[in-house]
């Protein structure tokens, strides 16, 4: 059985449309529809948020934290996903707003920057998707899988390092080090939407109900947002790593 980067997805899925076959199945369509519609909710309290909360660090957190909360909830209960999903794209606006608008502050133009790599990243997989210029197999599952894990480990250890005052600087910081590792990230992230795409277009093969066209549009906002905050990160690398490039 196949299997996503994205927590979110699992083979259990699967096995309600096998097992019981009934319901309305979704389609590539309807998933396109409902993601558009999330990523208009996102953009929509984004805007909200910059206008008029920026630089807020308690909403910053409250988003963050409302946004963790929903998200967890929507991956392991996915009949919830066409209630939650719009509220975690609300609640993910109301974050990028706040915190791009605090970002921008300090590094002016740079949001703008950020927002059109990420989706010109984004149609980019998605043509070599489409052109199968990349085989899924379950080797390269396997890569992106263990790719993910070492990530999280590094953010985690470097969590604990740095309450010891001893952070893993080319994580956050500015240098090549740095920048490296952040394109390094990025790249991670483009082939999570590989993986996305391929579990889609599995989800649809098999006849999923359609409720989960939520569920993978969710999953798609997760990546996106993971994408434009990590090349959002190595931009500030870049900008702090060539000299008079700042504000």
């Amino acid at each position: 059985m196949n299997r996503s980067s994205n927590p979110a997805f699992r083979d259990e899925l699967f096995c309600d449309s096998e097992c019981n076959g009934t319901g309305t199945p979704m389609t590539i369509r309807g998933t396109i529809d409902k993601t558009l519609f999330l990523l208009f909710i996102v953009v929509a309290s984004a805007a909200v948020a910059w206008t008029s909360l920026p630089h807020s660090v308690p909403l910053i957190l409250g988003a963050v934290v409302g946004a963790f909360v929903v998200g967890f909830l929507t991956s392991f209960r996915t009949a919830l996903s066409p209630f939650t999903a719009p509220v975690f794209a609300i609640l993910e606006g109301i974050f990028l707003g706040a915190f791009s608008g605090w970002m921008n502050t300090l590094w002016p133009g740079i949001v703008v920057q950020a927002v059109a790599l990420t989706f010109c990243v984004f149609f980019l997989i998605l043509l070599i998707f489409r052109a199968r210029l990349i085989r899924v197999t379950e080797k390269f599952k396997l890569i992106v899988m263990g790719a993910l894990g070492a990530i999280a480990l590094l953010t985690i250890a470097n969590i604990v390092l740095t309450f010891f005052g001893m952070p893993l600087t080319f994580i956050n910081e500015g240098g090549w080090p740095g920048v490296a590792f952040s394109l390094v990230v990025v790249f991670i992230a483009s082939l999570c939407l590989v993986l996305d795409f391929d579990y889609i277009e599995k989800s649809v093969e098999y006849g999923l109900p359609r409720r989960n066209e939520w569920y993978a549009s969710f999953t798609l906002i997760v990546t996106l947002v993971w994408m434009y905050l990590e090349i959002l990160r190595l931009l500030v690398k870049l900008r702090e790593s060539v000299p008079g490039s700042g504000s």
